[in-house]
C-alpha cells in the first residue's frame, strides 16, 4: 500500500459533491459601469443641451426664411451689404495683427526665458503673466485717457517741444492713419500675449538638446539652428496659443465698444440682437463669423499644425541653460521689463483716471487733482453696487457649476478612460475654439424656441428679450459652459499626476465610487481644483460678451454691462467706470496670482485648445 506523507495527503481534492451551477445563470450587472455611462449621458445631454444646440440654433436660424424654409438669401445679403463686408473685413485684420504681433512679442521674450539665464530672471517671468489679469475691455479707458488729444502723451510731445503748446495734439485715437483700429489691435496684443508666451515656453521646455547640439556640432548658425531644428518642433504649441489669440481678438466686443469703433462684425452683431425676433439678418451675420473662425482655425491646424515634426526622445532643455554675460542679461531683464510695463501702461492710466477729480486730467501728465470719491460713488451707486453683487453671485454659481461638472468630465476621461470620453473632453474644449460672441447669439436664439420661448414651459424661467426678461439663469449657465476648458484642464493635470492606486484599494474594499471620488480623489487633486475654480470665478467675473449681450435690463448688470453704461455717460461716468475696473482688476490679481501659486507651470495648459 502506497502511504503519502500527511503534507501530501492534505492537498489532495475530492470530488465535489454537490452539482455545478447552470450554465443559463443570469449574469451579475455591473452597477459601477452603469453609473459611470449614466453620468457620461447626463453630461452628454447637458453640452448638447447648453453647448450644441445653442449653435445649431444660430446656424439654422441663418439658413431659414420666414416660413420656415431653407434659404441663402440672407446668407448672400451679408456677402452683398458693403457695411457687413467691411466690418468682417476690420475684425480679420484686427484678429491677424494682433496674432502677428503678440507673436513678434513672444518669440524672442520665450526663447530668452528658456534658453538663458539672467539676473532677476525668476520675478520677470512671473510679471509677463500679469496682462493676464488686466482686461483690454477696462484697459481700453486708461489708453483713451493717454492717447487723447489732450491727454498724457501728447502733453509730454508738447513739453518737450515736439508739439505746439497751443496746437490741437494729434489725433491717436482717428484720422486717417486708423487710430482706432491700432488702439484696438495694441489693447488686445498686450493683453493676449502672455496666452502665446505660456504654449510656446512649455514647447521649448520639452525640447530634446541633443538636435541643437548635433547641428551646431555640425557648424549650423544660432538662427539657421532655430529655424531647421526648433522652429519645427514648437509649431504645435505656436498654434495652440495662437488659435486661442485669433478667435480671441476675431470676435472680441468689448475693445472695439470702448474705442467707439463699430465697423467690425462683434459689434454689429451687438447692435443687431433686438431685430432677431422679426430680421433673420444678425442670425447670418454670426454664422459668417463662426464659419470664418471654424475655417481658419482648421487651416491653421492641417496645414501649419501639420508640419509638426516627432521627437524620439524628450528631454528638458534647462540643462542647457546658458548664463549670459552681465551687460547682456541686463538688457534681457530691461526687455521683459519694458514689454511689461508697456502692457500695464493703459491700466495704469485706469487708476489714475478713478483717482483724478473731475476735469483735473486735461492738458497734464498727470491728473492735477486727485480723489477717491469715485471709489465711493463704486460702491454707493444703486447700479454700481448692483452690478458687483449680480457679478459675484453669477460667477460664484458659475464656479459651483464648474467644478462639478469638470470633476466628472476629468474623472471618466483621465481616470476611467471610459468609451465615448475622448468626445466628451473634446466638447468640454470646444468653447475655447467657438466665439463667446456666438455662444451668447445662441442662448438668445434659444429664449425664442419651445420650452423657453414666451409662454411655453420655461418661459418665464429663460427668457433675455421681452418686457420681464430674466436672464439670470442664462448668465450662469452661460459662464459656466464658457469657462468650463478651465477647470477641465486644470483637474485633468491633477489627475494625471497622481495614482489610482489609493482609490482601487477603496473600490476594493467595498466603498462606492462617489465615496471614493469624495474622500480619496477630490482631496488629491484639491489644489488644481481651486486653481481652476478661481479662474473660472474671476474671469466669469469680467466675462464681457455674454454680459452685454444677456443682461438687458439695470437690475440684471454684471461688472462689464455697469462699466460700460457708466463710461456712456456724460460727467463722471467715465471715473466711476475707472473705479470700477480698478476694483475688477484687483480682483483678478488676487485670483490669478493664486492659481499660479497652485498649478504652477501648469497653468499655461489651461489656455490650449
Amino acid at each position: 500500500m502506497l502511504l503519502y506523507p500527511a503534507r501530501m495527503q492534505s492537498t489532495i481534492q475530492t470530488p465535489p459533491t454537490t452539482a455545478p451551477a447552470s450554465k443559463y445563470r443570469k449574469p451579475r450587472i455591473n452597477t459601477r459601469l452603469v453609473y459611470r455611462y449614466t453620468l457620461l449621458a447626463l453630461l452628454f445631454a447637458i453640452l448638447g443641451l447648453f453647448l450644441i444646440w445653442p449653435i445649431i440654433l444660430t446656424v439654422t436660424g441663418g439658413f431659414t426664411d420666414s416660413d420656415g424654409h431653407f434659404t441663402l438669401s440672407y446668407l448672400l445679403s451679408i456677402f452683398q451689404d458693403p457695411l457687413y463686408m467691411q466690418g468682417l473685413l476690420n475684425s480679420l485684420l484686427i484678429a491677424t495683427c494682433t496674432t502677428v504681433l503678440c507673436l513678434l512679442i513672444t518669440l524672442p521674450l520665450a526663447i530668452i526665458a528658456t534658453k538663458f539665464d539672467f539676473p532677476g530672471k525668476v520675478a520677470v517671468s512671473s510679471l509677463i503673466l500679469v496682462p493676464l489679469i488686466l482686461p483690454p475691455f477696462v484697459g481700453a479707458i486708461g489708453l483713451r485717457a493717454l492717447l487723447g488729444r489732450f491727454g498724457m502723451i501728447n502733453t509730454v510731445l508738447m513739453d518737450i517741444g515736439f508739439l505746439d503748446p497751443n496746437g490741437p495734439g494729434i489725433d491717436f485715437l482717428g484720422g486717417a492713419v486708423g487710430g482706432r483700429f491700432w488702439s484696438v489691435v495694441v489693447m488686445e496684443a498686450l493683453h493676449l500675449y502672455p496666452i502665446i508666451y505660456l504654449n510656446i515656453t512649455a514647447a521649448l521646455a520639452n525640447l530634446d538638446p541633443a538636435l541643437d547640439e548635433a547641428a551646431l556640432n555640425l557648424g549650423a548658425s544660432r538662427f539657421k539652428r532655430f529655424w531647421k531644428c526648433t522652429f519645427p518642433l514648437i509649431i504645435p504649441g505656436i498654434f495652440a496659443g495662437a488659435t486661442i489669440v485669433f478667435i480671441w481678438s476675431f470676435t472680441e466686443l468689448g475693445t472695439p465698444l470702448m474705442f467707439d469703433y463699430y465697423k467690425v462684425t462683434p459689434v454689429q452683431v451687438f447692435w443687431g440682437i433686438n431685430e432677431i425676433g422679426d430680421n433673420p439678418r444678425p442670425y447670418a451675420l454670426v454664422v459668417v463669423m463662426l464659419f470664418v473662425a471654424i475655417a481658419l482655425y482648421m487651416l491653421g491646424k492641417f496645414v501649419f499644425g501639420g508640419k509638426a515634426y516627432e521627437m524620439q526622445a524628450k528631454a528638458s532643455v534647462a540643462s542647457t541653460v546658458e548664463k549670459l554675460p552681465f551687460g547682456k542679461g541686463l538688457l534681457a531683464l530691461l526687455l521683459f521689463v519694458g514689454i511689461t510695463l508697456l502692457a500695464v501702461l493703459p491700466h495704469i492710466g485706469v487708476i489714475l483716471s478713478s483717482f483724478a477729480a473731475d476735469g483735473t486730467w486735461y492738458r497734464t501728465i498727470v491728473p492735477a487733482e486727485f480723489t477717491i470719491s469715485h471709489f465711493n460713488s463704486a460702491l454707493t451707486h444703486d447700479l454700481a453696487i448692483g452690478s458687483i453683487y449680480n457679478s459675484l453671485y453669477y460667477a460664484f454659481a458659475a464656479m459651483i457649476f464648474c467644478a462639478i461638472i469638470g470633476i466628472a468630465i476629468s474623472y471618466l476621461t483621465v481616470r476611467v478612460k471610459i468609451k465615448g470620453g475622448f468626445i466628451l473632453d473634446s466638447l468640454a474644449m470646444l468653447p475655447l475654439a467657438v466665439p463667446g460672441l456666438v455662444m451668447a447669439f445662441g442662448y438668445v436664439a434659444m429664449t425664442l424656441e419651445w420650452p423657453f420661448q414666451e409662454g411655453s414651459i420655461f418661459g418665464g424661467f429663460f427668457s433675455v428679450l421681452g418686457k420681464n426678461p430674466n436672464p439670470v439663469p442664462l448668465l450662469i449657465i452661460a459662464y459656466t459652459i464658457r469657462r468650463l476648458p478651465y477647470i477641465v484642464r486644470s483637474t485633468s493635470a491633477g489627475l494625471q499626476q497622481t495614482s489610482g492606486l489609493l482609490e482601487e484599494a477603496a473600490l476594493n474594499l467595498g466603498a462606492s465610487t462617489m465615496t471614493s471620488v469624495r474622500r480619496i480623489v477630490v482631496p488629491l487633486i484639491m489644489a488644481n481644483i481651486i486653481a481652476g475654480s478661481i479662474l473660472v470665478f474671476s474671469f466669469a467675473m469680467l466675462e464681457v460678451s455674454d454680459s452685454l449681450i444677456l443682461a438687458q435690463q439695470d437690475k440684471d448688470f454684471p461688472i462689464t454691462k455697469a462699466i460700460w453704461e457708466f463710461y456712456s455717460r456724460l460727467g463722471d461716468g467715465q471715473y466711476i467706470a475707472s473705479a470700477m475696473g480698478v476694483w475688477g482688476m484687483a480682483l483678478l490679481t488676487i485670483t490669478l496670482v493664486g492659481a499660479s501659486v497652485l498649478m504652477g507651470k501648469k497653468l499655461g495648459a489651461i489656455f490650449r485648445v
